[in-house]
């Protein structure tokens, strides 16, 4: 069971009067901070309990775009430079983005 729900259903027992438990007790069985389990208490009690992410199903920001990993792989195959050296000289991403871009395009030569 997800140790959210636990802790809910546990707060929920106890705000109803099924258990004795304390809230501290809730956050050792849960592995929650008590701070925490008073926060989930508060968001039940106002009904704004949320059990899914927020940013579930959303695109990332700092997603690159297709026509920008197309660029890379184009500007990569003119070139006859090391991976590491491009990627200084294509500073605008970090290494491990660039190498996975190259590694997906099957350019990386293997040694």
């Amino acid at each position: 069971m997800n140790k959210k729900i636990e802790a809910a259903k546990l707060i929920a027992d106890k705000l109803r009067g099924k258990t004795y438990l304390t809230y501290v007790e809730i956050a050792n069985i849960t592995g929650y901070h008590p701070k925490y389990i008073l926060k989930l208490k508060k968001e039940i009690l106002d009904g704004k309990i949320n059990f899914e992410h927020g940013n579930k199903d959303k695109e990332p920001i700092n997603k690159i775009s297709q026509k920008e990993k197309d660029y890379i792989i184009s500007l990569y195959k003119r070139t006859r430079v090391s991976i590491r050296r491009f990627c200084k000289f294509y500073s605008r991403r970090s290494y491990s983005c660039i190498y996975n871009i190259l590694k997906e395009a099957n350019l990386l030569n293997k040694n």
